[in-house]
C-alpha cells in the first residue's frame, strides 16, 4: 500500500514539529492507514504486529481529539505490562512537546500507589495503564470513568492470554457507551472477535499485509549491543569485513547526522542522506557514492529510495526499522544483479522482538553475530598489510630503500627489528580501546521448558485449586502487579491449597514486593520463596 509523508496528513502545526524533531519523515503503513480514519471518529480494530509504529497510529489522533479545556478523564489507553505503559507515555510525551494543557499518567503495578492518587487528583485527561491497576484506582474511585471519550485496547490478545477479560470487561462497562473503541492485536482469536462484537460499533478492520521475499544471495546477522557502543560497533565491522560501499539506514535524520559527523570524526569517507537535503546536495552525495569516493553512505528511509547502485557489499540497520517491510527493501539494497552481500542489524534491548518479527516474515534465518575484537581488527589489518609488501616486493624498483634499510642494519639493528617496527607504525593504535560492545538481554519470549532452571527461583503462593485459582490468574496477577512478562514466566503447579510459580531470579524482589497485600479471587495473596526440597 502507498505510505504517507507526515507532512501530507493535515497535522496540527504543534504535532507536525514534535514528529520533526523526532527526526520521522515517513508514516509506517499502519499509520498512515489508521490516523485518519480514527481522527473520523469510527471504532477501529487494527491488526499489526509489535514494532510496527501502533503507538503513533493511535497517539496522534488520541492526543489531538483532548480538549484542552476540560481537565477530566477522556482517553483510556489499557496495555498488559508496565514496560509498555511506561513506553506508550514516553512516546505520547514526545508528541506532546510543543502542546500544553493536555497532562498524560502511566498506572501500573509495582509503583507505590499513592504517588498515582496524587498525580490523578491534579487532573488527568489521558491515562496508560494495565488493567489490574486500573481497576484498583476505579474501585478507590481516584479514576472515574463516567467522561471517557475513547478507549484504546494494545496488545489486546497478549492481555486476553494473560488472563486479563474480566477486567477489561469491567473497564470498558464502566465506560459511557457513546465512545470510540480501538482495538490493536497481532493475532485475531476468538476472544479478540468477540470483544469486538461486544464492545465496538461496526469497526474499520485495518490489516497491514507484509510482503515475504527470501533473499538466498544475502548473508544476514544480527549483533546484540548496547546504544552508546553502536558507532564502535559499526565502525568495527567495517574494518573487519573492508567493503567497497556500505549503506547504511537511521530511523530518524537526526541520527543520521550524529552519525555522519562521528564517523567522519573517526577518518571514514562518509556522507549522509535524508529529506532535509536540496535535490543539489543529493545528486552529490550519490555522484561521489558512485564513483567510490565515498565509502559509507548513511540514510533514512525514504532518502534512500532513490538509490540504485549494484556494488554495494554490506547493508547496515544501524537501527532496527520500524516495520518489517522497510527492512525487506533495506536490506534489497545489496546482493544485485546476481552478486552475493550482507546485512547486519544492531539490536538494542527489546528490539530483539522487531527481529523475531523480521524473521517470521521473511521466512529467512537471520543469524546472531559476535562482533569482532580489535585483536581481530588487527590481524586483518596485519594480513592485508602483508599482501601489500609482497606485492611492493614483487614489483621490485627498491635499490634506494635498500641503501636505507642496509644504514640502519649496520647500526647494529636486526632486518626483522626493523620489519616489525614499520608494521607497528602502520598498524598500531595506541588510543584504542578493546571494550565489551555486546549488550546481554534476557530472552522472554523462549518457551518455557528453555529456561536454565538456575536461573530461576520457585516461588509458594497460598491460593491453590479450591480458591479457584487458574494458571492465567497467576500470571495475570503477576504481571500487573509487577511488570514481569507473561512469557518470562516459568512452570505453575498448581493443588488443592497452595502453588509453586518459577520466576527468572532477577525479578524476584520486584514479586515479592509488589504482591503484597494483592487479592487474587477475593482471597489475600501471600507469596514467598519455596522452601527447600518444595
Amino acid at each position: 500500500m502507498k505510505t504517507l509523508r507526515f507532512d501530507e496528513m493535515s497535522l496540527s502545526p504543534e504535532f507536525a514539529r514534535a514528529i520533526k524533531d523526532m527526526g520521522f519523515e515517513e508514516a509506517t503503513p499502519i499509520q498512515s492507514q489508521a490516523i485518519d480514519i480514527i481522527r473520523s471518529g469510527r471504532d477501529v480494530v487494527g491488526q499489526s504486529q509489535t514494532g510496527t509504529g501502533k503507538t503513533a497510529a493511535f497517539g496522534i489522533p488520541c492526543l489531538e481529539s483532548v480538549d484542552v479545556n476540560n481537565s477530566r478523564l477522556q482517553a483510556v489507553i489499557l496495555c498488559p505490562t508496565r514496560e509498555l505503559a511506561i513506553q506508550i507515555c514516553e512516546e505520547f510525551r514526545k508528541l506532546l512537546k510543543y502542546t500544553d494543557n493536555i497532562k498524560v499518567a502511566p498506572i501500573y503495578g509495582g509503583q507505590p500507589i499513592d504517588r498515582q492518587i496524587t498525580a490523578l487528583r491534579k487532573g488527568v485527561q489521558v491515562i496508560i495503564g494495565t488493567p489490574g491497576r486500573v481497576i484498583d484506582h476505579m474501585e478507590r474511585r481516584t479514576l472515574k470513568m463516567e467522561t471517557v471519550k475513547m478507549v484504546v485496547l494494545d496488545e489486546a490478545d497478549e492481555m486476553l492470554d494473560m488472563g486479563f477479560r474480566e477486567d477489561i470487561e469491567t473497564i470498558l462497562n464502566r465506560m459511557p457507551q457513546e465512545r470510540q473503541t480501538i482495538m490493536f492485536s497481532a493475532t485475531m482469536p476468538e476472544g479478540i472477535l468477540k470483544l469486538t462484537k461486544d464492545y465496538q460499533v461496526d469497526p474499520e478492520h485495518i490489516r497491514v499485509v507484509h510482503k515475504e521475499m527470501t533473499v538466498p544471495l544475502i548473508t544476514q546477522m544480527y549483533f546484540e549491543v548496547r546504544e552508546q557502543a553502536k558507532t564502535e560497533a559499526l565502525c568495527r565491522l567495517i574494518d573487519m569485513e573492508n567493503p567497497g560501499l556500505s549503506l547504511v539506514f537511521c530511523n530518524t535524520k537526526k541520527r543520521v547526522d550524529e552519525l555522519v559527523e562521528q564517523m567522519q570524526g573517526r577518518g571514514y569517507f562518509a556522507e549522509g542522506l535524508h529529506g532535509d537535503l536540496k535535490q543539489q546536495q543529493r545528486d552529490f552525495v550519490m555522484k561521489k557514492f558512485r564513483n567510490g569516493t565515498l565509502e559509507v553512505l548513511v540514510a533514512t528511509d525514504v532518502a534512500a529510495r532513490g538509490i540504485d547502485v549494484d556494488d554495494i557489499d554490506i547493508v547496515f540497520n544501524y537501527d532496527v526499522p520500524q516495520d518489517e517491510e522497510y527492512y525487506i527493501h533495506r536490506i534489497g539494497r545489496t546482493a544485485r544483479a546476481g552478486k552475493s552481500g550482507k546485512a547486519y542489524t544492531f539490536v538494542v534491548g527489546r528490539e530483539i522482538y522487531k527481529v523475531r518479527d523480521i524473521i517470521s516474515f521473511t521466512h529467512v534465518r537471520i543469524a546472531r553475530g559476535k562482533l569482532p575484537s580489535l585483536g581481530d581488527i588487527e590481524a586483518v589489518k596485519a594480513n592485508k598489510f602483508a599482501d601489500e609488501i609482497k606485492a611492493v616486493i614483487d614489483e621490485g624498483h627498491l635499490a634506494k630503500y635498500v641503501n636505507i634499510a642496509e644504514k640502519i642494519i649496520a647500526e647494529d639493528y636486526s632486518a626483522l627489528d626493523i620489519a616489525a617496527a614499520l608494521i607497528k607504525m602502520r598498524l598500531h593504535d595506541d588510543s584504542a580501546e578493546d571494550i565489551d560492545l555486546d549488550f546481554q538481554y534476557h530472552d522472554e519470549r523462549k518457551p518455557k521448558r528453555e529456561f536454565n532452571d538456575r536461573g530461576m527461583i520457585r516461588l509458594f503462593i497460598n491460593l491453590g485449586k479450591k480458591n479457584k485459582v487458574n494458571p492465567r490468574d497467576i500470571v495475570g496477577a503477576l504481571a500487573g502487579e509487577t511488570g514481569i512478562s507473561g512469557k518470562q514466566i516459568g512452570s505453575i503447579d498448581i493443588f488443592d491449597d497452595f502453588t509453586f510459580v518459577d520466576i527468572p531470579k532477577e525479578y524476584v524482589a520486584d514479586v515479592l514486593m509488589g504482591m503484597q497485600n494483592k487479592k487474587l479471587k477475593g482471597n489475600r495473596v501471600k507469596i514467598e520463596r519455596a522452601k527447600k526440597g518444595k
